[in-house]
């Protein structure tokens, strides 16, 4: 996302049935100015039943989650993840039940719905409108990571290969934008074999599903680049890392071109000028 795109953030005005259960804490006690966190019972009953038939059907598995307690542990986490199948976001919710509570971006529309719209801001979700840069989602979510949460963010946009139209995913700056200004760290991960639960025109499957935290990424470490790259560069990375633990790969063997014809290919740069890898001890 360039300088001026950043300027052109346009205030969503749409009022929002659950408007204010988006801007209270959910993901922790309270916010220093003393708001007190709502009921988190039904989030529990419905994360609770969806975890434990994600279990039985699919067997899931978590690796290395211990490196989202440990930075969450000190400050706000923005969690980034490629976009493959709807069934992403749930498997992403049950890796953390019990250990964090994300906030997740959701498409507004989808708070249209009464019990879609119910059940997503009962969990801690909040919208975002698509295809626009919405300044109030984006702010919400910064004041969400400075109060020590965690914010889940789909860059691409869409769910790859089923976007309507055959829209083509896109690496989006917003979530660096996000991490900058919630002073947070960015953590990638990945759902394995999420993307062949359910294809189209065939049965539902049930393979085994395992999902995987990567290394956390700090914005500062891109630096190096013109102003005007800086967010988009960042994404283009935390997505190849992405990438990269989905496929059980390198990230040098992610061919992000193939996967994101239309933008700006950062492969050369950061064979050049190789991004430190961090620990969890050295963010």
């Amino acid at each position: 996302m360039s300088t001026a795109e950043e300027t052109q953030l346009a205030e969503s005005t749409k009022p929002m049935k659950y408007e204010r259960l988006f801007d209270l804490p959910f993901g922790v006690d309270e916010y220093d100015k003393g708001e007190k966190r709502p009921s988190r019972a039904p989030a529990y009953v419905i994360v609770g039943v969806v975890s434990f038939l994600c279990k039985i059907l699919w067997r899931y598995d978590v690796v290395d989650r211990q490196k989202l307690e440990a930075l969450n542990a000190d400050s706000g986490v923005v969690i980034v993840s490629n976009h493959t199948s709807y069934l992403d976001v749930v498997f992403m919710y049950v890796s953390m039940f019990r250990r964090a509570w994300p906030r997740f971006m959701a498409r507004d529309t989808l708070f249209e719905h009464h019990l879609l719209g119910w059940i997503f801001a009962h969990i801690g979700a909040f919208p975002i409108t698509r295809d626009s840069a919405d300044r109030t989602a984006v702010k919400r979510a910064a004041r969400m990571l400075k109060n020590g949460e965690v914010v889940g963010i789909m860059p691409e946009g869409t769910r790859r290969g089923k976007g309507k139209g055959g829209v083509q995913p896109h690496v989006h700056g917003g979530a660096a934008l996000i991490a900058r200004m919630g002073k947070a760290p960015i953590l990638p991960m990945a759902v394995r074999n999420v993307d062949v639960i359910k294809r189209k025109g065939e049965r539902l499957r049930f393979p085994k599903v395992t999902i995987v935290y990567g290394d956390p990424i700090l914005l500062s470490d891109f630096d190096f680049l013109p102003k005007d790259e800086r967010l988009d560069g960042c994404v283009w990375y935390a997505l190849r890392e992405c990438f990269a633990l989905f496929r059980d790969v390198p990230p040098e063997q992610v061919n992000m071109v193939e996967l994101f014809p239309e933008d700006k290919d950062f492969t050369r740069v950061f064979a050049e000028h190789p991004i430190p890898k961090r620990s969890v001890e050295n963010v």
